[in-house]
């Protein structure tokens, strides 16, 4: 029984194997990388709008707007900003690195 459950994996393996398509580029992978990190940056960007809003509007009086969503806001756009910062340090940590390296 143990042999039927070992064929059935490899069957999978190899129909996995098989159904791969050809490697993406260097060319492809960048564009996919800068598209990924620009998406990224707008929803950053947008979550400190909605922050920026939420407040301005609690300011101003809308009670629609209360405290504990604005401070929810704020933190979001303050944990998102905090994590694209870290990116941004180990990205060109790692450039510095690589032009570092002997050719």
């Amino acid at each position: 029984m143990k042999i039927n459950a070992m064929q059935q994996e490899m069957q999978a393996l190899m129909a996995e194997a098989q159904n791969t398509s050809r490697p993406a580029t260097g060319q492809q992978v960048g564009q996919d990388f800068g598209q990924l990190l620009s998406s990224a940056i707008n929803t950053v960007n947008g979550l400190q709008k909605s922050s920026s809003d939420m407040t301005t509007r609690f300011d101003q009086g809308d009670r629609s707007v209360s405290l504990s969503d604005v401070m929810i806001a704020r933190n979001k756009s303050s944990v998102a900003f905090d994590a694209t910062v870290q990116t941004r340090n180990k990205l060109v940590e790692a450039y510095k690195e690589l032009m570092n390296m002997p050719v």
